[in-house]
C-alpha cells in the first residue's frame, strides 16, 4: 500500500509529464494524489521541492538499475552488452521516468539538488569502476577515463532513446540493440581480448 508521500511524487511525476514543471500547479498534483493542501506542505515545501525529490528518486532507480547489471563475473564484451542492455530496458520499462530524467529541463529546481546528483553520479561511477578497473588492468578494455567509457556506451543508445521518450520514434529502441553493442564493443573493448561469461543479469 503507498503512502501519502508516494501518492504525492507519483501524481507530481504524472502532472510534470503532461503539463511540464512550469504547467505543473500543486492544486493539479494534490488533486490527483486525493492529498489535502496540509498533507502536501507536511511533505514538501514546493512544487520545487517534490520537483526535485522526485528526480533524486527516479535517478537512484536508473542508477540502480545499471549498476545491478554487471558483476565480476563478467567479461570486457558482455558488460558493455549488459550496460547497454540495463538502459535501454529501464528506458522502455519506465518510460515516463525516463522521460523525466532525461527530458524535463532542470533549470528551475536543479540547484537545489545538485550536490546529492553529485553524490549519487558518484556512487554510480564506482560501481561501474568495480567491474571495469580490473578489466583495464588486464587488458580486456581499453584503458579511458570513467566518463569517456560511459559516453561510448550510453551516449549513442540516449540518441535512440531522446528520440523514443518525444514521440520522434515509435519504435521500441531495443530494435537496434545489438548494433548499438557491437559499435561500443569496438570503442571500448581491447583488439583480442578474451571473453569471458557469467550468469545472465
Amino acid at each position: 500500500m503507498s503512502t501519502a508521500r508516494e501518492d504525492l511524487l507519483a501524481a507530481g511525476l504524472a502532472v510534470f509529464d503532461r503539463d511540464g514543471f512550469e504547467g505543473a500547479t500543486v492544486a493539479e498534483i494534490r488533486s490527483r494524489a486525493r492529498a489535502s493542501n496540509g498533507s502536501f506542505f507536511h511533505f514538501f515545501t514546493s512544487k520545487k521541492e517534490l520537483a526535485g525529490t522526485l528526480f533524486l528518486e527516479i535517478l537512484q532507480a536508473y542508477h540502480a538499475a545499471i549498476i545491478s547489471s554487471v558483476d565480476a563475473s563478467c567479461g570486457a564484451g558482455e558488460g558493455v552488452a549488459r550496460l547497454i542492455r540495463a538502459h535501454l530496458d529501464w528506458v522502455v520499462t519506465s518510460r515516463r521516468e525516463a522521460r523525466y530524467l532525461f527530458e524535463i529541463s532542470r533549470s528551475e529546481w536543479g540547484e537545489d539538488v545538485r550536490d546529492v546528483q553529485r553524490a549519487q553520479n558518484a556512487r554510480l561511477a564506482e560501481g561501474i569502476e568495480r567491474w571495469r578497473a580490473p578489466l583495464v588492468a588486464g587488458g580486456e578494455l581499453l584503458p579511458m577515463t570513467p566518463v569517456m567509457f560511459v559516453s561510448q556506451l550510453i551516449g549513442p543508445a540516449q540518441i535512440f532513446c531522446r528520440a523514443f521518450l518525444s514521440g520522434r520514434h515509435t519504435g521500441d529502441p531495443r530494435e537496434q540493440i545489438e548494433t548499438l553493442i557491437a559499435c561500443a564493443i569496438r570503442a571500448v573493448v581491447a583488439s583480442g581480448a578474451p571473453e569471458r561469461t557469467g550468469g545472465t543479469s
